[in-house]
């Protein structure tokens, strides 16, 4: 067992729950979650999930930001809705995406690169809807999350397989949260 498997997976369990409740302090505990993961990632050669873990405190930063920004009368984010035609962005990005990082790790030692680089790929657009407080972000990070423990396991990062277990967990009871506290389709 790695250790900061461990102490990576309990910044991760208080990020997700946080989230779900659309605390803005999701934020601190997601940047010392990815800090700490982009070390465990790039030894275990998952390249583009090292990287996108990069990408993660820098958008985390950014979701703090703007989280403190919109903060609703009870002290949670309001949710939003996709505008219409937002889908097609959201697919079209998530497949060049995956297929560009994948092509690229094809050519380096990458442990999986179809899978990390659809991991990595699809999380960009998933963790921009979160910050922009996108209900549609949530059946994102589900298929995230499934693939994930797969890829995970697959390298028996079992401790982080088991973190991606609960983050799907998360999503989902985040997602009945978030419906519950957004907007009707077509309005946000």
């Amino acid at each position: 067992m790695n250790s900061w498997e461990i102490l990576a997976t309990a910044f991760g369990l208080a990020n997700i729950v946080l989230l779900a409740r659309r605390s803005v302090w999701n934020y601190p505990c997601g940047m010392a979650m990815v800090a700490i993961l982009a070390a465990v990632f790039w030894q275990s050669r998952l390249y583009a999930v090292a990287g996108l873990q990069i990408f993660f405190f820098a958008a985390q930063a950014h979701g703090l930001i703007s989280w403190l920004r919109v903060p609703t009368d009870d002290g949670q984010v309001a949710v939003r809705r996709l505008p219409r035609g937002g889908w097609a962005i959201v697919l079209a990005g998530g497949v060049a995406g995956s297929t560009i990082l994948a092509l690229l790790l094809a050519q380096t030692d990458a442990a999986a690169p179809i899978a990390d680089g659809a991991v990595a790929g699809w999380s960009l657009g998933a963790q921009l809807l979160t910050n922009l407080r996108m209900l549609e972000s949530w059946p994102l990070w589900v298929g995230i999350n499934i693939v994930s423990i797969g890829l995970y396991t697959s390298q028996s990062l079992w401790i982080t397989a088991a973190l991606y277990v609960a983050f799907l967990i998360g999503a989902i009871w985040s997602w009945r949260l978030w419906h519950e506290a957004g907007p009707r389709a077509g309005v946000g």
